[in-house]
């Protein structure tokens, strides 16, 4: 099948430092080579990758310093994918809303994943407006704002096997929070959780321009005020196997929808149990007691800490195995995309579409 894979140009594929829908489209590219399709990459100059790759711009756009309005390099993408119309079976799209009112000759041979939140009012009539327009979540807890739409169906994240190893005796006793420094993500929840535990935390993540309030006044003074808590910054991917796997345990004490939360199959990659709360898609990807544990407040988590040497880190790992793997996300992809009505496929009924989703969720 000639697939063409359309990702966003903020971070090259896959990314230096921080970026969850440029390292999805990377590995799942990669993954559908693997499967022996011929696939083309649509993304920043700078991308690694064994497609194919159509460079969108220089490079990636949050490290080109010269780069101030983004919009130009997206709507440059949009005409080299379109340039190509005829060259593809199928389109996947990754750039949220932008490319819709462009593909409509296209649009039954296209997919497009939604990797953010979808609870934004603003995003009721545009999505009511292209109902007809096929979608694809990452979570079924994704979905729950959204009108009436066409759901082809809902396709977790994958990592590569490889990646990240498992580590059965890790080094470090400390607890690790990784991701992003903001409010929803609340590192002050990982901080009150570690300094109740009695535990060293580690923090490695980075802070966006619009954070910068946050960290300065809040989070900044709380690592000050602790000893116990170290402030790492952004790591790279090749930090990340011994940050995560040396780690008694992960915290993901958010306080927003999440989408997905990429980092909790990292963890689970490295065989480290999660300690997060029941928001967003967490109860789809954590399973209580097994790879980690659900708690609904700061004293249940400083319990879970206390009890996460019960969990077996190599069945963490097999869990992982059996539900997360790269592979598995480009397989059910590759089932959605043959069954596009452009691609010979029928549009789905209620039945049918039930049973994708169900197919992909339980993948």
């Amino acid at each position: 099948m000639r697939i063409a894979q359309i990702a966003p140009l903020a971070e090259r594929c896959p990314p230096k430092l921080y970026g969850g829908t440029e390292r999805i489209v990377s590995y799942l590219t990669e993954a559908l080579v693997s499967l022996g399709h011929d696939v083309t990459l649509f993304a920043s100059g700078d991308s690694v990758t064994s497609a194919t790759l159509v460079p969108c711009s220089r490079v990636a756009l949050r490290l080109d310093s010269r780069v101030k309005d983004p919009l130009p390099y997206q709507l440059l993408q949009l005409e080299n994918v379109m340039r190509r119309a005829d060259a593809f079976d199928v389109f996947h799209f990754h750039i949220d809303l932008i490319h819709y009112p462009l593909i409509r000759e296209i649009a039954d041979r296209t997919i497009t994943t939604l990797h953010g939140r979808l609870d934004l009012p603003d995003l009721w009539p545009f999505y009511d407006t292209f109902a007809h327009y096929p979608l694809v979540s990452i979570s079924a807890a994704q979905r729950a704002p959204m009108p009436p739409v066409n759901w082809r169906g809902t396709v977790y994240h994958g990592l590569p096997p490889t990646m990240l190893p498992v580590t059965l005796h890790p080094r470090g006793a400390y607890l690790a929070f990784l991701g992003r420094i903001s409010p929803e993500k609340r590192p002050d929840r990982a901080i009150d959780i570690a300094v109740r535990a009695g535990l060293p935390l580690k923090i490695a993540a980075k802070v966006d321009r619009v954070d910068e309030g946050y960290w300065h006044h809040t989070i900044a003074p709380m690592v000050a005020a602790h000893p116990n808590v170290e402030y790492l910054g952004e790591i790279s991917e090749a930090d990340k196997a011994e940050f995560l796997g040396n780690a008694r345990a992960l915290l993901f004490p958010i306080d927003w929808p999440e989408p997905f939360g990429l980092v909790l199959i990292e963890a689970m990659a490295c065989g480290t149990p999660v300690v997060a709360f029941p928001a967003g898609s967490v109860p789809e990807v954590v399973e209580h007691g097994v790879t980690g544990y659900i708690v609904e407040t700061i004293a249940d988590a400083v319990g879970a800490v206390e009890s996460i040497n019960a969990l077996s880190r190599a069945g963490i790992r097999a869990v992982f195995d059996a539900r997360f793997t790269a592979e598995r996300m480009a397989r059910d992809y590759v089932s959605l995309y043959t069954a596009l009505p452009g691609v010979g496929g029928v549009p789905p009924g209620p039945d049918k579409l039930e049973t994708s989703s169900e197919m992909s969720v339980a993948a």
